[in-house]
């Protein structure tokens, strides 16, 4: 897990203003308006930046949702410092990437998909420590998937500020793996083994009082 962190980590470097390619000429549309040649015009996008966008919007709105979830049940008071940090974050990106999509008239979903679904309901029916692994798990591989999609956005998109959004996010997005990854290994010590979520049959437990 650790090792994808380090290696977006380098990328950031190229994924900052000074270093991303923004408005992609390879990946321009032939059909696409230029300011300059090679340059596309505003709000001209490519099929990456469509997907890219309805993409990284669902995986925020999910944010969001799991955030104020995890506020409510987490057993832990850093885990639920951790769900305010996604929900402040992820909700002021929600903002930014509407408004940018608005403008590229890229149509928008507006609510998670099903797997986000899912994994919203099987977090629901868990309480205590169970709740705070599960949770953690859930964030690692959420954010680990946001940070590859930032970066195939960076290298493939073409619309030059969602390129930039994009650029702009990824160091967030690395800082929020880092803190469930360190989080996860704190609460995976402090949690006896019985108490690990299991992989199938996880129900509802009594939730002992948060230890905040």
């Amino acid at each position: 897990m650790r090792s994808l962190a380090q290696g977006l980590a380098v990328a950031t470097l190229f994924a900052s203003p000074a270093f991303a390619q923004i408005g992609n000429p390879a990946g321009t549309e032939p059909d696409t308006r230029q300011s300059a040649p090679g340059i596309p015009a505003p709000h001209q996008t490519n099929a990456q930046d469509q997907l890219f966008a309805q993409q990284a919007v669902i995986g925020g709105m999910a944010e969001v949702a799991l955030g104020k979830l995890a506020d409510r049940k987490a057993h832990n008071r850093a885990v639920a410092e951790f769900a305010g940090v996604m929900i402040q974050d992820h909700g002021k990106a929600n903002e930014k990437l509407a408004s940018l999509a608005g403008s590229a008239r890229i149509p928008l979903p507006n609510e998670p998909d099903a797997e986000h679904k899912a994994v919203h309901a099987r977090l629901e029916r868990l309480s205590g420590a169970q709740f705070d692994v599960a949770y953690l798990e859930a964030q690692v591989q959420d954010h680990q998937k946001t940070a590859q999609l930032l970066q195939w956005e960076i290298n493939s998109g073409q619309d030059a500020q969602l390129q930039r959004f994009a650029s702009e996010t990824l160091p967030i997005v690395l800082r929020h793996l880092r803190m469930a990854q360190d989080l996860a290994s704190q609460i995976a010590g402090q949690t006896p083994r019985e108490l690990a979520p299991a992989t199938t049959g996880m129900g509802h437990q009594d939730q002992p009082r948060r230890t905040r």
